[in-house]
């Protein structure tokens, strides 16, 4: 079969690849419908490997090259001896997270955490971003009748997103900042009103991802190069800032912006990826009482709840995709996203 693999930085190649054998004992195969392209495929595509293993992963043994695509869904075509949760034929998304189970994060319920964490398209034998993949029966979770397999294959990233809201402590009427509109922006400001925020700013410098964001239609686009963003948000609260900042740009200058829009004890959840350095002000967290907090992953055992909510019309989380490609077309989606220059938020790829 065909599959999209990561051999080194910029070298990505559809190679042909033995299908999945017969499920074993707790395993499902699944026939991909369809992925999303993530941020840290990214990141592994014009900088690994970072997360890929060049040495076999302590608990999956994979090693580069290695099948992208940890954002998917697809139907079950094979079962194993001992599952029950799914029968061929079922829709299914994807929870890639494999854990071992008996770490000890994995006993505290921190399974996100898992001391040799592995991760279906990035540490694994498989990814999504091929017509097949086999998975542990814990890693699938039956998709209601209504929701499509584009919005299955973005619960993944929006646990993400849901999980930075929680872990911000949303509450009903609080005014929410997000700075950035990549994906996990995006899906972070409909979390955070599906959440209850009365108000949701996103601050984002790119125009054409100001324009994607503003027709989420759940919130006030900023643009930081024109609008000094903290003193507006101050000016709409009657000088007091926003009750939380959901920081997913991994930008210094979208950090700084988050920090300085909080109120007094006000929370910041740094969501999205920063690989690179930010200058801070611990006196200024000090005396303003400030919560920072990072997020990592999300609750292994959230999909079933997002994909109600998806269902019940609560999470548009569609509204965030903005084009469609098939596997040939993958590797030029990667360059055109890397470039910097995209107006995209989320490219899915259909099989």
């Amino acid at each position: 079969m065909r599959a999209l693999r990561f051999h080194a930085a910029r070298d990505l190649r559809i190679d042909d690849v033995p299908e999945p054998s017969e499920p074993g004992e707790g395993e499902v195969v699944v026939r991909v419908a369809t992925c999303g392209i993530c941020g840290t495929d990214l990141h592994e595509y014009v900088a690994g490997p970072i997360v890929t293993p060049v040495e076999p992963h302590p608990l999956t043994g994979a090693r580069n090259p290695q099948i992208l695509g940890h954002e998917f869904a697809g139907d079950v075509v094979g079962v194993g001896r001992g599952v029950t949760r799914v029968s061929e034929g079922e829709r299914v998304a994807i929870m890639p997270l494999a854990y071992c189970g008996t770490c000890a994060y994995c006993r505290r319920g921190l399974q996100h955490l898992c001391a040799t964490m592995a991760c279906v398209g990035l540490s694994h034998a498989w990814g999504g971003m091929a017509e097949l993949a086999t998975v542990a029966d814990y890693q699938v979770v039956p998709l209601p009748d209504s929701v499509s397999y584009h919005q299955a294959a973005l619960i993944e990233p929006t646990a993400v997103a849901a999980y930075g809201v929680e872990r911000a402590g949303v509450a009903p009427g609080d005014r929410v900042l997000v700075t950035g509109a990549g994906p996990i922006g995006a899906l972070a400001a409909l979390c955070a009103r599906a959440a209850g925020a009365s108000a949701v700013y996103i601050s984002e410098p790119n125009p054409a991802r100001r324009q994607r964001a503003e027709a989420l239609g759940v919130a006030t686009v900023l643009d930081p190069t024109s609008v000094d963003v903290p003193a507006f948000l101050r000016e709409e609260s009657d000088g007091l800032g926003v009750d939380v900042s959901i920081e997913c740009s991994g930008h210094p200058n979208g950090f700084a912006a988050a920090i300085n829009s909080l109120r007094r004890r006000g929370t910041l959840a740094q969501t999205g990826l920063f690989v690179g350095e930010a200058t801070v002000e611990p006196m200024l967290w000090a005396l303003n009482d400030l919560t920072i907090v990072g997020t990592w992953c999300y609750w292994v055992y959230d999909f079933d709840r997002i994909a109600a909510q998806i269902a019940a019309g609560d999470l548009p989380v569609e509204r965030v995709v903005t084009s469609e490609v098939d596997l040939d077309g993958a590797p030029d989606a990667f360059a055109r996203l890397a470039s910097g220059a995209a107006d995209e938020i989320k490219v899915l790829v259909d099989q």
